[in-house]
This record gives C-alpha cells, structure tokens and sequence, in this order.
C-alpha cells in the first residue's frame, strides 16, 4: 500500500486522474489577458523572425551549437558582443576545419582575447565538429537530420544530442534546437510555472518521466491547437505574467 502511493506521488497529477489539462484556448485566453490579443500575435512574429532556419548550412548549426555552449551559465550579451571573434577565431565554424583541431589549436583558441576562453566549452565545440561532420555524412547534411527528427519526440532528440554531441544536454539543446530552426519547446522558468499551474508536472521537470508528462502535454495542446511548440511554449510562459 505504501509502495503504491509512493509511486503514485511521483507520477504528474494529470496522469493521477487528479486533474484534468485544460484546453490550450484556456491557456491562450490568460495570455491574452496579460498582453492582449494583438500583443500576443506581435510576440509570436517577433520570434518567428529571431530564429534561424533548417535550411542553414552545416557550419551555422556547429556556431548554434558554440553559441548555447558558451551562453549557458554565462553572459549572452557577452558571447554575442564577442561573436565575430569566435567566428574568426573558429574559421566559421566549418565542421571538417574545425573537427581536425589538436591541441596546438586548443592552446591557441585560450590565448585569443576575442572569445570567452573557456577550456572544456572549446573542446567541446571541437567535439561537436567531429559530430556535425560524421552525422552530416550519415544524413546528407545536419538539417536533414534534424528534419527527419519529428517535434512530437524533442526529448528523444535530446537526449541523441546529449549521448553523442558534447555539453548538449538539457537547456543547452533546448535553445540550440529553438535558434537554428527545430521547432522546439523551451523549459524556461515561466514555462515550468505554467506547466505545473497546469498539472503536468509537480516541480521542474528533470527526470524521464516528467520530460514524457511535458512531452505528451505538448503534444496534446499541438494536436489540439495546430501550432507548433514554439508559439505553444512562448504562449504559456506569457500566460504566467
């Protein structure tokens, strides 16, 4: 008995039966009242414009990738003031250059003023080449991968890019995937409030089970509403305030 509510107060109260998740136009009718109707349409424009498309080249996906790398845990107007030394510094990104760097070229990149020099982050863009190229090969190119990939399964394409890319986990893939084009939910602090207000979660979603719980709630709310993950995520973090 004990057992089994234990297991049950791990679960998401949604998938309790304790409640019910609300239809997404409830969601969207908060948000509006937040920032209106207009205000909400200009949002969704304005970040329809910010983000990147699947059709860039593979080099922008392996600079998408260094730029979430270097943003986590760091100053984003810092690395975006510094972008054009990293785009220097790194020969624009292109994967085959980039992945034959040895450690002369390590012990170049610490030395350059104009990038963040971070040892384990410019290793780990290095490591990225190496995966950029080999999955490009595989695929024909990385956006084609990442066009096979379906938006009904982001926590599965999360966790390829944690297994096989380096220091991709987490929100670091999230952002990544959202600014280079994958249409993206993004687990901001506003978007786990509304998710727990909700009833899909109960705290910040860590483990796998709460990640499918979030999973499977967007899917719902695209199924219902025919918007992608993106607009879907941006409406209920606006939704909280």
């Amino acid at each position: 008995m004990e057992s089994g509510l234990a297991d049950r107060r791990q679960r998401p109260r949604h998938l309790q039966g304790l409640i019910r998740l609300p239809s997404f136009s409830t969601i969207l009718a908060r948000a509006e009242k937040h920032h209106g109707a207009e205000g909400i349409k200009a949002k969704i424009a304005e970040q329809r414009r910010a983000h990147a498309s699947l059709k860039q080249g593979d080099d922008r996906f392996l600079a998408g990738m260094a730029k979430a790398i270097f943003s986590s845990g760091f100053s984003w107007d810092v690395v975006e003031q510094k972008w054009p030394g990293f785009e220097k510094a790194f020969e624009k990104f292109d994967p085959k250059k980039v992945a034959a760097y040895d450690a002369k070229d390590v012990a170049r990149l610490m030395k350059d003023t104009g990038i963040v020099r971070n040892g384990p982050k410019i290793k780990a863009v290095i490591a990225n080449a190496r995966f950029v190229r080999d999955v490009a090969a595989e695929h024909g190119s990385f956006a084609a991968f990442l066009r096979s990939w379906p938006a009904s399964d982001q926590i599965g394409l999360m966790d390829y890019l944690k297994t096989y890319g380096s220091r991709l986990g987490g929100a670091t893939a999230m952002y990544f995937l959202r600014f280079n084009g994958w249409d993206a939910f993004i687990l901001s602090a506003d978007v786990t409030r509304a998710l727990i207000r909700d009833g899909v979660i109960d705290k910040p979603a860590t483990s796998k089970a709460a990640l499918r719980a979030v999973q499977d709630a967007f899917n719902g709310w695209a199924k219902e509403t025919g918007r992608p993950q993106r607009e879907l995520s941006r409406i209920l973090a606006l939704s909280v305030g």
